[in-house]
């Protein structure tokens, strides 16, 4: 049976029912980071705005995820330019930095109540090659995006982890970690204080265009919005079809190890950093907020299954990497399903009046909040909404209707890839 970590102690929003209203001038299509973001933005610009989810509020990869904050970006600052242009590719890399320096004013200057935690990140290189590429990388960053990086050589990874895989990394020291559920919170009472309305377990069945909007269907009857935005990004089903085929639902699965105190956190986390490495099959992991557990996260199946079934592989990947763990006990198994795209990109923008934003490719605690956010102010008129990403291209492929066929495929090339340390 899955069970999440994060709600253990903190509870998900829970809306009082309400009537559903005839008509609101923005309908907004999933209570995540994305939408109760935007929720807030067009509320508190006048406009009556209605937050649907199928689920619970944020129970969605928004609660789910592993609360990592970092630079949200997959392409590499060069292949944005070759892209898009030096202007452009510039403009567009800069919006990431944007992401992490928005949550981090939220948590800051704000007092946003997320458990902020700026330790910063350890990337572990797999091979002396993925090592080599990371001291370049530190050493010739692009100005625009910049970061604060200190390379740890392999003499040093113990100061960091403690494990013998590595050979050698870098310490990414603007990066920092939140908890998920607590920011899930945090946004909806935003939003609804500025005056949205958002209402849980009611499916959204279909939109159709009418001559002043939309009529969204739902499983309580049917609404008319004047706009309606689309923030589903993993969890995009069939009543979405083109948007369905632009993102790519993938299983992030994750364990709680018991409680094994302080201490031996700190032996396997030394700094208490968000830790990573450069195999293309990643793993992730971080300390709890207390810091007394260690959360291990992974791709830990070639296709989708339930979190409790991959909890011994989960366990076995995690003490593959850190043999002191072993024999610790996995109190704690869930999954919550990102959304990549094809150009590895997130997106966001609209076809009259149908507003979109997702994708944001498993980095969304920055990006879905910040990107949310300007979304909903485009929604509301406002000019502090535009973003660099504005009218890029959506792009899908042929044969893809939002089944990923080819990612067992994938994963398994992948992992043999590691295998070799190519």
């Amino acid at each position: 049976m899955q069970r999440c970590y994060w709600t253990d102690d903190v509870s998900l929003p829970a809306p009082p029912d309400a009537t559903l209203p005839a008509s609101v001038d923005v309908l907004i299509v999933g209570a995540g980071y994305t939408g109760l973001s935007a929720a807030r933005e067009t509320a508190r610009a006048g406009r009556s705005t209605l937050v649907l989810d199928r689920g619970a509020v944020g129970s969605g990869c928004s609660g789910m995820n592993g609360g990592q904050v970092a630079y949200s970006f997959k392409p590499s600052f060069d292949t944005l330019v070759s892209r898009h242009g030096r202007e452009l590719g510039e403009r567009v890399a800069v919006e990431a930095r944007h992401a992490v320096e928005n949550l981090r004013r939220l948590a800051t200057e704000e007092a946003l109540d997320c458990d902020w935690q700026p330790r910063g990140t350890f990337v572990g290189a797999h091979t002396p090659k993925h090592f080599a590429a990371l001291a370049r990388e530190a050493e010739s960053q692009p100005a625009p995006i910049a970061q604060r990086i200190s390379v740890v050589s392999r003499a040093d990874v113990h100061r960091e982890v403690a494990s013998d895989l590595y050979h050698g990394g870098y310490v990414l020291h603007d990066d920092a970690s939140v908890h998920p559920a607590k920011l899930v919170n945090a946004l909806y009472r935003r939003a609804v204080d500025a005056g949205a309305v958002v209402q849980d377990h009611c499916e959204v069945l279909g939109i159709a265009r009418t001559r002043e909007g939309f009529e969204v269907r739902t499983a309580r009857g049917t609404v008319r919005a004047r706009r309606v935005l689309v923030a589903t990004n993993g969890y995009t089903g069939p009543a979405l079809p083109w948007h369905r085929r632009r993102v790519i639902p993938i299983g992030s699965y994750q364990i709680a190890t018991e409680d094994i105190g302080a201490e031996r956190v700190r032996q396997v986390i030394p700094q208490l950093r968000n830790v990573g490495d450069t195999r293309r099959v990643i793993i992730y992991l971080r300390p709890s907020p207390d810091g007394r557990r260690i959360l291990f996260g992974g791709r830990a199946a070639l296709k989708e299954s339930n979190a409790a079934l991959v909890r011994p592989r989960l366990v076995q990947m995690m003490t593959e990497v850190f043999p002191s763990l072993a024999g610790v006990e996995a109190t704690h198994a869930w999954v919550g399903f990102v959304a990549f795209t094809f150009d590895t990109m997130p997106h966001l923008g609209a076809d009259n009046g149908l507003y979109y934003c997702l994708g944001y490719c498993g980095q969304g605690v920055p990006t879905a909040t910040y990107f949310g956010m300007r979304i909903g102010q485009q929604m509301a008129d406002l000019t502090e909404g535009r973003t660099a990403l504005d009218g890029l291209a959506f792009p899908s492929r042929p044969l893809y209707y939002g089944n990923p066929w080819f990612l067992a495929p994938s994963i398994f090339a992948y992992r043999a890839l590691d295998r070799l340390g190519l």
